[in-house]
């Protein structure tokens, strides 16, 4: 009980340190908050600060990487079959439960995605995007043969999953995680030419540009 309860303790502490993190960042910018900034925001003495992070750097090193460790679990029970019966079946559970996280975290996120936020942490929500699903799910699903370099799918795929979120969050959430979710499964499903309705309208300039080249 008195272990649970120090847990707790150090889950509220850790939370409250970081919360003060997301204010003086917006206030001041990242280079400018010192650790007195931070201590005096969380209310907690220089003591407590040291016992959890070095400096502010591996404040937000650790802060970054525990939002990394959590997402890693939703990923984890996520199989890339999953995202296509959930479409075909209109619902899209299995990425409902990272929406709603980043729901939950969302002050936090919405700066360290945002201008003011880590350019770093971008580039590594990416590659965990890529490593965590798109590899697994490109080897896991047929497909017909590709018709352009992966190396540039996975960039443009990345890259549109990330504005997805950060326009949500920008933009004060107002779609609920249930309809983000969605929202992206149907991007990713069936791209966003189809999503836009104009399938058709390319589908003979497509076709014409093939019979060109053969």
């Amino acid at each position: 009980m008195t272990d649970q309860k120090t847990d707790r303790r150090i889950i509220r502490t850790k939370r409250m340190i970081r919360d003060a993190l997301t204010h003086l960042m917006e206030e001041k910018g990242f280079e400018r908050i010192t650790v007195r900034d931070l201590t005096e925001k969380a209310d907690i003495n220089r003591g407590t600060f040291y016992l959890h992070y070095q400096d502010k750097y591996d404040l937000l090193k650790k802060s970054e990487e525990e939002i990394i460790k959590e997402m890693k679990e939703f990923f984890k029970e996520l199989k890339p079959k999953m995202l296509v019966d959930s479409q075909l079946l209109n619902e899209p559970i299995p990425l409902v439960k990272l929406f709603e996280y980043i729901e939950e975290n969302a002050q936090f996120m919405k700066l360290i995605l945002g201008p003011k936020g880590d350019p770093a942490f971008q580039v590594r929500i990416k590659q965990f995007m890529r490593t965590n699903f798109l590899e697994k799910a490109m080897k896991n699903l047929n497909h017909e043969p590709l018709l352009v370099p992966i190396e540039h799918l996975m960039a443009y795929v990345t890259s549109a999953h990330l504005g997805v979120i950060q326009y949500w969050l920008e933009n004060g959430m107002q779609q609920p995680p249930q309809e983000m979710a969605s929202t992206l499964i149907k991007i990713s499903y069936f791209g966003p030419v189809y999503v836009a309705g104009l399938k058709e309208e390319l589908k003979p300039q497509i076709d014409g540009d093939s019979d060109e080249a053969t």
